[in-house]
Parts: structure tokens; sequence; C-alpha cells
């Protein structure tokens, strides 16, 4: 399947190339656009994903490789100590986000910035971004983050202020490479990655948070 975001990029070349090259009889350009249709439909391609049942399981926001795990002082909205957990995204890899829990949408918003190749460091601090403020049911707050990346231009969210989620859900959508940070808070969380792993979103368990019993 692929995404609706992604139908003008997949369709336009193959069009394009298939007039061009039936008027001017050139089949280099009609093979050329066939195939730039095909990989931006490869790129934009939107597979369903099946989380885990176990509600105290944090899946995966995003397609790609765990490129660092760290603790923070997350002060402006979670208010607390977190794990954050950055996932870069290459070009090959699914770029639809999704939501890690089951619960509501606090607030989301949008930053202006730079596009720095998204596996640095400073591009959490200096790129173009979509925030994603999250409650699981229980209460638990988590901060999801679309990092916008070299090629990157366009973060596309699917879902706004108020909207009630469950996991796997469909977040937004990052126009080639990119990163996603996700953060944990950290006091009771279990950890279930390291360095270096491949996941996938809305699939692959990232930690374990106890249920909080007292907000049910």
């Amino acid at each position: 399947m692929i995404n609706k975001v992604g139908l003008p990029y997949t369709l336009a070349p193959g069009i394009l190339g298939a007039l061009v090259g039936h008027f001017t009889k050139n089949k280099k350009l009609l093979y050329t656009g066939l195939g730039v249709s095909l990989a931006m439909g490869w790129f934009f391609r939107d597979p369903d994903r099946y989380p885990p049942f176990d509600r105290e399981i944090i899946v995966s926001p995003a397609d790609g490789k765990i490129v660092s795990i760290k603790k923070v002082k997350e002060e402006r909205y979670l208010e607390r100590e977190a794990y954050q957990i950055g996932i870069f995204m290459n070009l090959f890899d699914v770029h639809v986000n999704r939501s890690p829990v089951t619960g509501r949408v606090l607030d989301t918003w949008y930053e202006p910035g730079r596009f720095l190749p998204a596996d640095r460091e400073e591009a959490f601090e200096k790129n173009e971004k979509r925030y994603y403020l999250l409650e699981r049911l229980d209460g638990l707050p988590l901060l999801v983050v679309q990092v916008a990346g070299l090629v990157a231009r366009r973060i596309v969210p699917f879902i706004q202020k108020g909207d009630e989620i469950i996991v796997s859900e469909r977040l937004g959508l990052i126009k080639f490479g990119s990163r996603v940070e996700l953060f944990l808070p950290a006091e009771e969380a279990r950890l279930l990655v390291n360095l270096g792993h491949r996941v996938r979103a809305g699939e692959s368990p990232l930690a374990l948070y106890p249920w909080q019993k007292n907000n049910e």
C-alpha cells in the first residue's frame, strides 16, 4: 500500500514519462519515468503493522536504526528525567511514523529549522521538527519528535491535538531521509533495545513501562 501523501510523487513521473516517451518515440524517457514512479512508490509504501498485545510495551514510532540512547532532563514537557531514544531512517526505510502507545494527543506543534544530515546529533537541536505530546491511557506522558533531514523538506502530520489514538496508529510522515526521537520517563522504564538495533514502527518493543494503577 502506498500512503496517499506519496501518490502525486508516484504517479506524476510515470504519467509524464509515458506521455513524453509516446510523443517523442523515446523509450528511454518512458522507462525512466516508470523507474522513478516505482522508486517513489517504494519510498512512500505504508504497510500494515501489528503491535504486541501488552499495554505496558512502548513500541517504536519509526522504522530504522537506533543511533542514540541517553538520559536527559526533559523539563520542558515531561518535567522529569527521561530516556531519549533516537531512530535514524534512511531512504530505504518506511517513513510513516506511528504511535508508541494507546491514549490521546495532548498537543502537537511545528518548529521550523535547518536541514542538516539527520544522522548527526546536532540535527535534533537545529533541524525542522514536529512534536507530539502523548498520554498513555494510564496517564504516562511521552514525547515523539519527527526531525527532518538533509533531503526532507516537509513533515506531514496525520493527527491533531485532542485526538484519541491507539498503539501503532499513524502519526505522520517525513518526506525523504530523517529521524525520530522518543522521550520516555526514565524512573521505571526498562529498555529493550541497544545502539545499532533495527526496529519497525508500530511493532518493535522499545521499552516496558509499568501500568500506573492509580490512574486507571
